[in-house]
């Protein structure tokens, strides 16, 4: 796996603060990512957050994006998907550079807000196996693209 990059047109957003994300301690799982502004979470309401990095994985890598326990815990957050799959060709393919997004819903009954540079969800990235089959269809575009 290489390290994540920064998307291209971050450069234009220029409300953000991007942070790399990165480990806390060295015997840890996850990848941090860090919110790049204020993001304001309605009671009962979805948001997706562009993180502005994108990864190139190896064929048989995944990462899984998970929401971080404190998030959960204390401001009662989910992940939309309960767990994000960033499959190998979501990485520079025809129709999408690969940005990691993030979609957070708010369970509670305050709106959360998640501040600049706080560290919001973690990604992991894992070796997959599968049946052996080898589809022949080729990625072309973002979230839900190859379910069209």
């Amino acid at each position: 796996m290489n390290k994540p990059e920064m998307v291209s047109d971050t450069r234009n957003r220029f409300d953000c603060v991007f942070i790399m994300p990165e480990r806390q301690t060295k015997h840890s799982a996850g990848y941090d990512f860090y919110c790049p502004k204020d993001t304001v979470i309605p009671p009962d309401t979805s948001v997706v957050i562009s993180t502005g990095f994108k990864v190139e994985l190896e064929p048989e890598e995944v990462m899984q994006i998970h929401i971080r326990s404190s998030m959960a815990f204390k401001h009662k957050l989910l992940m939309v998907n309960s767990v994000g799959i960033i499959d190998a060709d979501y990485y520079n393919n025809p129709d999408n550079e690969g940005e990691i997004l993030i979609g957070l819903r708010n369970l509670g009954k305050e709106p959360v807000t998640i501040k600049q540079g706080e560290r919001f969800a973690q990604g992991i990235v894992l070796p997959y196996r599968t049946w052996g089959d080898v589809p022949n269809r080729e990625r072309k575009g973002g979230v839900g693209s190859s379910g069209r």
